[in-house]
């Protein structure tokens, strides 16, 4: 609850907020560029194991390809493992990094 006075009236008013906490997962699950797999398997398994558009799997794909590496789902360790596991399990190379807050 949030008080205020209006200084012109002299009156006090009350009103309910709600409160945003900002939360951050401590996960990512990265997926590592290759040069065995085709764009093709990569989005693929992006949209099936991680949920991922049409769109946003081929994006994220694009970026593993130039960049190297990229982090395609954010979360709690215990929600990325089998992530993890069932992209390596089709030969795509994928780790999980903790996010390190400076």
């Amino acid at each position: 609850m949030i008080v205020t006075i209006n200084t012109a009236t002299k009156t006090w008013e009350e009103f309910d907020t709600d409160v945003l906490t900002a939360t951050t997962s401590s996960y990512q699950l990265i997926v590592w560029n290759d040069d065995v797999n085709s764009f093709e398997w990569v989005i693929e398994t992006l949209m099936e194991v991680c949920g991922h558009s049409a769109e946003q799997a081929e994006q994220c794909a694009m970026i593993i390809h130039f960049k190297g590496k990229y982090a395609v789902k954010d979360g709690h360790y215990d929600s990325l493992k089998p992530m993890k596991e069932a992209i390596t399990e089709r030969g795509i190379n994928a780790t999980i990094e903790m996010v390190i807050e400076h």
